[in-house]
């Protein structure tokens, strides 16, 4: 057994080497045939590799904290409509390279539900990346000085779908302003993007200090794209009145 299992350690099958011996005690209780056994060992190779699969796409993906869509509270934002939600959730619009467009006050949870439809597509097979706008910009600057600009550009073009949450915290230089529009300029029709914001469009023009670069922003975001728009109270307030009830 020592050779068939160093064999297999050899070849990388490693989801047949880590179930190999319990496959041989299973397929003699159930006296399985020898096809049958073949076919339970070729399972565990494919379920192993979707997993490390998964991982892997997780893991690049970045995201700051787990957030599943299943524990989102509806209840608490009625003017999400969660049949939108669970439609944006099927990854239809990442296989037709369309946006989507998260736009509410803060607390409100719009990074909770862009983490969440992340892992809906990461789970279906899709690259993401999640990142705050500010955090790429200032890579991408920072990338000038290094002579490193078109790698690190190509880092954000390369995912299938690309979540850009907190726009509109900050606004964003002339010199970054540009940099976004590269972005989101070099996918347009190549992939999905996800912006999550606080600012409606028509207040873009401030975020980016150049209305006719803003314009030209939106025109490439919103032409296939969904938008929602959260008028609820944030989830962070709701949680200090709770914490507040208690100790009182």
């Amino acid at each position: 057994m020592s050779a068939i299992k160093t064999r297999l350690r050899d070849f990388k099958l490693s989801g047949i080497y880590n179930s190999y011996e319990e496959r041989i005690k299973y397929a003699t209780d159930k006296s399985l045939s020898y096809e049958e056994f073949l076919e339970i060992l070729l399972e565990d190779e494919v379920n192993n590799r979707k997993d490390n699969s998964y991982k892997k796409r997780y893991s690049k993906a970045k995201f700051p904290y787990s957030k599943n869509i299943e524990d989102f509270d509806f209840g608490f934002q009625p003017s999400i409509d969660r049949r939108v939600i669970n439609d944006i959730c099927t990854c239809q619009f990442v296989k037709d390279r369309r946006n989507v467009v998260f736009i509410g006050p803060p607390g409100t949870g719009k990074s909770h539900l862009s983490i969440g439809i992340g892992i809906k597509a990461v789970l279906k097979g899709y690259k993401v990346l999640f990142t705050q706008v500010n955090e790429m910009l200032s890579s991408l600057y920072f990338s000038k000085a290094r002579n490193s600009f078109y790698s690190k550009l190509n880092y954000y073009l390369t995912p299938d779908l690309l979540i850009l949450d907190e726009l509109g915290f900050k606004k964003i230089p002339a010199y970054s302003a540009d940099d976004f529009f590269e972005v989101i300029s070099k996918r347009y029709e190549k992939g999905s993007v996800i912006i999550t914001t606080n600012k409606n469009f028509d207040s873009w023009g401030d975020i980016f200090a150049d209305p006719v670069l803003a314009s030209a922003i939106i025109d490439r975001i919103v032409h296939y794209s969904t938008i929602i728009n959260i008028k609820g109270p944030s989830y962070r307030r709701k949680d200090i009145k709770k914490k507040g009830g208690e100790e009182k």
